[in-house]
């Protein structure tokens, strides 16, 4: 504490200094932020807490080092709060390299030690959710708090992780802070029934606050983070605030009788008015003013952040090795993969919707596992968008979450978790943290299951940054696969099991004519390679590896067509230069996928081959789903799907065109 704050002798200011010096800072950092992007010195957009500083300096005054703090858009007085780090925040939202996140996050996505925000509305939920989790599978963890706002009232997310902690009994606490408004609309007109009784429908215990008797939800939120930590269960904790500024710089369309209302009443402003000829309170705002000058100084003369770009690894024709390894059922080499990891290493938890034993997962891959791994194994409820938050929570914590949506149909519920979430936290927060989660899902048709339980949607996932899609096929081991997965996981992978496969046999015996190679990558692509210059050169995802197999015999044994297949395990990123050589020859290129063809992995595999070997002149062509929803009935399937006798169909129009 400065000279200047100890001479400060007011009781209200002597008795909660601490305090109202960390919400001073707070609105005079905010309120500077508000004026530098009046002068075009910040980028984006500003979220400010203007009135609601109260709220994250009462949760930040109750915590320990090893809490975890989860924010949303509207994170900077939250962040100041549990850190005071006023050039970290503000050098990040002019986009410097000495910001919290090198410039590369900005505004609305902070880290710092363990604080975490995020821009999307309620999904850091059940990333807090999954945190807490780890929390609580650590001896002398601590806990971990999520901010919300009563506009993320209306997100299911919210609802499914409310569950979830209460029915794990996690060391979790949502701090609901209701300002009345969601963006500009008034919350009255689009919340319904009680806010605390939605938590007292999961079984979670709550409190009430105001910040306008801010002592007193000081004393509050100390018993509410009082109780997560020491029953190790969650609670909620409504606090009534009023946001004094616009949602975002400007666009305010609030009545201003309305907001002038709640200035006036505005604890902060009070004490400000009411110490305004007090020298030492003066003093004490000269002096952070003189902070934060000085942290935008600094700010300003810093170099912009720099991106971080991934290297590229290049595959030569030089890469393919001889391939072996022993035959084993599809199904039960992927459950002996996830043995194996289960095994090796007490931090790779398995969750998803009934794997436990005796049920097993709806494909038997899980069978046995908890039985044999109780602590590591767990059911869960019916929420595939939590339950892969909580896997991304988990990673963030150091774990290995392995994360089963029982149909990748499903995959599009889980899509804000794997797009705006694990995607994206690496990058955002400047490489500080990785994301070591695992999604693993059934694909395809083929089994009758009709429009919502046969899709191949994996082209909705391939492409975003550091992420990468592994695809399971009959030519190369799941077992191994999984294997070197766990081995050196460090981003979010989606892995891809065609349900077909699941009866097979992954077998590295091939038919006479053929060598099987694959590359030397860790994700090799497979190759079934003819002892005799290809014709053309086929490239078959996931299930249809077997199908394109058999083509490719029938059409030597009936045709004297010679083809040349590849199967790739890892779909994205994808190094299109291993197909050069045998394109050399062939000149010939199809690509056979269950997806939709409209901006496919098909359509970005040729489109690759067609920039990168131009000078070849290659003839390319895809086999892809029908454009209309699957239907169940197998003969109306049959005529969706790519099979065996379409694939020779479509070879034989291109080798004799």
């Amino acid at each position: 504490m400065s000279v200047i704050q100890e001479e400060l002798n007011s009781d209200l200011l002597t008795n909660n200094l601490d305090v109202i010096r960390q919400v001073l800072l707070i609105r005079q950092t905010e309120q500077r932020l508000l004026s530098l992007f009046a002068e075009g010195k910040l980028f984006g957009t500003v979220h400010t807490a203007i009135g609601q500083e109260f709220v994250g300096v009462a949760v930040a005054q109750a915590l320990k080092s090893q809490d975890y703090v989860f924010s949303n858009h509207r994170c900077h007085g939250h962040f100041l709060a549990y850190s005071q780090n006023v050039l970290g925040l503000i050098a990040e939202v002019m986009g410097k390299a000495t910001g919290v996140c090198g410039g590369l996050g900005g505004s609305q996505h902070l880290h710092y030690r363990n604080f975490f925000s995020n821009g999307i509305q309620g999904g850091i939920i059940p990333v807090a959710t999954g945190l807490a989790q780890a929390q609580k599978l650590k001896p002398n963890a601590g806990i971990a708090v999520v901010f919300i706002g009563d506009g993320t009232l209306g997100q299911g997310v919210l609802y499914e992780s409310m569950n979830i902690a209460s029915k794990w009994s996690l060391p979790l606490l949502f701090v609901c802070e209701k300002n009345s408004y969601a963006q500009s609309t008034n919350t009255e007109a689009t919340i319904a029934g009680s806010i605390t009784d939605r938590a007292a429908a999961f079984d979670i215990k709550s409190a009430y606050s105001n910040t306008w008797d801010w002592q007193s939800l000081l004393v509050s939120m100390q018993k509410s983070v009082d109780y997560v930590r020491h029953e190790q269960q969650p609670f909620f904790h409504l606090v009534d605030t009023y946001r004094l500024m616009a949602h975002s710089k400007g666009d305010d369309l609030r009545d201003k009788t309305e907001v002038d209302e709640f200035w006036n009443r505005d604890p902060l402003s009070q004490i400000a008015a009411q110490y305004a000829s007090d020298d030492n309170w003066q003093a004490m705002l000269t002096e952070l003013n003189q902070l934060i000058d000085d942290a935008v100084k600094q700010a300003e003369t810093a170099p912009f952040g720099q991106l971080s770009l991934p290297e590229t690894s290049v595959a030569t024709t030089e890469n393919w090795q001889a391939l072996h390894f022993p035959k084993e059922r599809i199904v039960e080499s992927i459950r002996n993969g996830l043995r194996n990891a289960l095994e090796s290493n007490d931090k790779v938890l398995l969750m998803g919707e009934d794997i436990e034993s005796p049920y097993g997962g709806a494909f038997k891959c899980t069978l046995g596992l908890s039985t044999d791994f109780p602590e590591q194994v767990r059911n869960t409820p019916i929420s595939e968008a939590a339950i892969a938050g909580i896997g991304n929570g988990l990673a963030m914590a150091g774990y290995i979450p392995v994360v089963e949506i029982m149909f990748s149909d499903f995959l599009s519920l889980v899509a804000d978790q794997w797009i705006n979430h694990a995607a994206k936290f690496r990058g955002m927060y400047n490489n500080q943290v990785s994301i070591p989660l695992i999604i693993r899902t059934p694909v395809g048709g083929k089994r009758g299951y009709g429009a919502t339980h046969s899709q191949s949607l994996e082209k909705h996932f391939i492409g975003l940054p550091d992420t990468m899609v592994l695809c399971i096929h009959h030519r190369y081991s799941p077992n191994q696969l999984y294997a070197n997965l766990f081995a050196q996981i460090e981003r979010p992978t989606l892995v891809l099991e065609n349900k077909v496969l699941y009866g097979k046999y992954a077998t590295a015996e091939v038919p006479g004519g053929y060598t099987l190679l694959c590359t030397t990558e860790s994700f090799p692509t497979v190759r079934m390679r003819p002892k005799i210059s290809p014709d053309i050169t086929l490239v078959a995802i996931g299930g249809l590896s077997i199908e394109a197999e058999e083509a490719a015999l029938a059409l030597f044994q009936e045709e004297e067509i010679i083809v040349d297949l590849f199967f790739p395990t890892k779909l994205y990123p994808f190094n299109i230069s291993i197909l050069k050589d045998s394109l050399q020859e062939s000149r010939r290129l199809l690509v056979v996928e269950e997806g939709q063809s409209f901006v496919s992995f098909s359509s970005e595999l040729l489109a690759q081959a067609m920039e990168q070997f131009s000078s070849l002149h290659i003839k390319g062509q895809r086999l892809t789903a029908a454009p209309i929803p699957i239907p169940a009935a197998r003969p109306l399937e049959e005529q969706c799907l790519p099979a065996k006798d379409t694939i020779v169909k479509k070879v034989m129009e291109m080798c004799y065109e």
